[in-house]
């Protein structure tokens, strides 16, 4: 397939990096609207009694393939991403916070946020299907052949959408001691461009010739097509993400959370020794609809002396020319087909604490698990994580260093600070500048509280 697809992943992964947005200033003690959006029962926490936000920007990729210093060498991209024999896993994603804005009365809390969203995954890829797709087999199997058995199934997914949050919270538990509330964020989604090709227990048998012709043989597998908007047009081209962020109201979802905490009696009132809290995030789905909506589940079948030519794939950009390959090559038998399609959200259980240590130093825990399978056609990823990020604050100013562990790509060290309303960070600059990490992200924003 286009190689521009993979090029424009590591376009972005040369700037960014990860899979934790906005870590250590979403776990801040000086708490805001971010915070919320980790834990809705933080919103009752807030520094100040009313805070608004215009704009935050987070940009995470992750992956296990391709380090950083991989990027400044002289072999191509297309050729590492398939290196070894272990699949092949890539997750990019952004969130960009627009107009937000948060309060406090009483013992109650509320906010109203907008969010936009777009995602380009790839999910367990076999390198030896990916490498004759895309180089044509020429890096791993000239002159010769391949066998390949998977039981699992292999993805290439992009995904946008909207969000608008409503969320309410309240103190259930405030005195001299501790503070225990609830909350909750109810979310209206506005999808807007989607593409999923999934290949469900794929075997099969890649053979490339001295000539370099490239064909699969002896092979069955379930396949899924399914494209929405923009991204049915290209999943390699950026405009095509950006274009359609926001579809119509198609969809809801909602964050669920309790927060307690262990108040610190030398100090201010919104001080604490001991902040934990437990949120489930992401819960719901959302409906595609298009005039241009498709999915469609095939099975896959080329027996005998038949064989299907994979370099006709080379300079496919889009699932609509895969779709009508397939379908022209006579090997797909149509199983079941919907005009309209939901899609779940990538929903998440959330762990975390944080500690005072001594005056003006904390310590943060934070564990992001996964709830769905990444592996289904109708789901957005997500990644396991977890952070410890220990941080200094003075009030005004604030540093913090996060380090996390992310399923995909590992270990990774990162820093940001806090100068008032102003933060900038990354969980992976640290690594990425000193080692050969495969993940990275930087984030930034502006908030301001009042009263």
């Amino acid at each position: 397939m286009k190689k521009s697809l993979f090029v424009l992943v590591f376009i972005i992964t040369s700037y960014s990096y990860s899979q934790e947005h906005f870590a250590g200033i979403s776990t801040s003690s000086r708490v805001g609207i971010l915070n919320a959006s980790n834990n809705p029962a933080e919103l009752v926490n807030m520094k100040n009694t009313f805070e608004g936000s215009l704009l935050s920007t987070s940009i995470n990729v992750s992956n296990n393939k391709v380090g950083f210093n991989d990027l400044f060498s002289n072999t191509s991209l297309e050729t590492l991403i398939f290196k070894g024999n272990d699949p092949v896993n890539l997750r990019a994603d952004a969130e960009i916070y627009g107009p937000s804005f948060g309060f406090k009365f009483k013992k109650w809390a509320f906010g109203i946020t907008s969010k936009i969203q777009g995602k380009l995954d790839i999910v367990d890829v076999d390198p030896n299907l990916g490498d004759a797709l895309v180089n044509s087999g020429l890096s791993n199997l000239l002159g010769s052949s391949t066998s390949i058995n998977n039981d699992y199934n292999q993805r290439l997914n992009g995904t946008t959408w909207g969000e608008i949050g409503f969320t309410g919270a309240r103190n259930l538990l405030d005195n001299e001691r501790y503070k225990f509330s609830v909350g909750a964020t109810f979310k209206l989604l506005f999808p807007g461009s989607y593409a999923n090709l999934g290949l469900d227990k794929f075997n099969g048998t890649i053979t490339a010739s001295s000539l370099g012709q490239v064909d699969l043989r002896n092979t069955t597998a379930n396949l899924n097509i399914a494209y929405s908007g923009g991204l049915a047009n290209s999943f390699s081209n950026f405009n095509d993400y950006s274009k359609s962020v926001f579809g119509g109201l198609n969809g809801f979802s909602g964050d669920l959370g309790v927060n307690f905490q262990w108040k610190d009696a030398t100090t201010a009132s919104n001080k604490y020794k001991l902040n934990t809290g437990l949120s489930i995030r992401n819960i719901g789905s959302m409906t595609f609809k298009d005039t241009n909506n498709n999915s469609t589940n095939y099975n896959l079948s080329i027996q005998g002396n038949q064989s299907l030519n994979l370099n006709q794939f080379e300079n496919v950009d889009n699932l609509q020319q895969i779709e009508t390959i397939l379908l022209n090559s006579g090997f797909l038998t149509k199983t079941n087909s919907n005009k309209d399609f939901k899609v779940k959200l990538p929903t998440t259980l959330n762990l975390y604490a944080d500690v005072k240590l001594i005056s003006k130093l904390y310590i943060t825990g934070f564990l992001q698990q996964k709830i769905n399978d990444n592996n289904d056609n109708d789901q957005i990823t997500v990644q396991n994580v977890f952070t410890v990020t220990p941080r200094f604050t003075t009030g005004i100013f604030e540093i913090f260093a996060p380090f996390n562990s992310s399923e995909i790509s590992g270990f990774t060290s990162g820093i940001g600070f806090r100068v008032g309303g102003f933060y900038l960070g990354s969980s992976s600059i640290v690594t990425a500048l000193i080692t050969d990490s495969k993940q990275g992200d930087i984030y930034t924003g502006f908030r301001w509280g009042f009263l």
